[in-house]
């Protein structure tokens, strides 16, 4: 008899596939705090029990959602920073893209929603540092390391800092609705946290 086990891997990966199109699908229209596993399964059409055995929670479905389009875990398939060579022209392009992304509504809000479950749900935060903000984190640091190498930054940089200084304006204004999200903001807020980077440099080194 042939093996029904092709067919079987087939329907797992297509109900794996509708589950996270169905809870992203959902949090947009509903927000995270009415979404929930029973509505996520009748959106994708599977048992809610399909996906308790697949996830904890809803925050973790969401979570591979978002790692679906930003796969960093390991770094597999993840080109890292742009390095063209131009530190200043890499870090606008980075930042750039990240306005565009978080002005598409089908990307900042499951995004707000992770955010919010990231928040509220330790397992959860601890599961997210794990397979997303650390080696993101890494990949950035590797590019100032480039940077340092080549000597646009000091050899003695704090690179979390400067990672802090360079991108969390951005998020911090972005979460708190303080201010509209430009290129030109993108652009001043690299070209400052860049300047007091070199500032830095050049009183240690006197």
């Amino acid at each position: 008899m042939p093996s029904l086990e092709p067919n079987r891997s087939r329907r797992n990966a297509a109900s794996h596939t509708a589950i996270l199109d169905a809870a992203v699908e959902l949090v947009a229209e509903v927000g995270y705090a009415r979404l929930s596993i029973e509505a996520i399964a009748a959106r994708a059409g599977v048992g809610k029990q399909t996906i308790y055995r697949w996830w904890s929670s809803k925050g973790s479905v969401l979570l591979d959602a978002f790692l679906r389009k930003h796969t960093v875990e390991g770094h597999e398939d993840s080109p890292g920073l742009p390095d063209t060579g131009d530190l200043t022209a890499d870090l606008r392009t980075v930042m750039r893209a990240t306005i565009e992304e978080l002005h598409d509504p089908t990307f900042e809000k499951p995004l707000r929603a992770l955010t919010v479950a990231v928040l509220t749900d330790d397992a959860l935060a601890k599961e997210y540092l794990k397979r997303f903000e650390a080696p993101t984190r890494e990949l950035k640091k590797q590019r100032l390391r480039s940077a340092q190498e080549a000597g646009q930054l000091p050899d003695d940089l704090d690179l979390d800092a400067a990672l802090d200084a360079i991108f969390s304006p951005l998020t911090q204004r972005w979460l708190f609705r303080t201010g509209p999200l430009t290129p030109d903001y993108a652009d001043r807020t690299v070209e400052i946290a860049l300047d007091g980077m070199r500032r830095t440099g050049s009183v240690i080194s006197r």
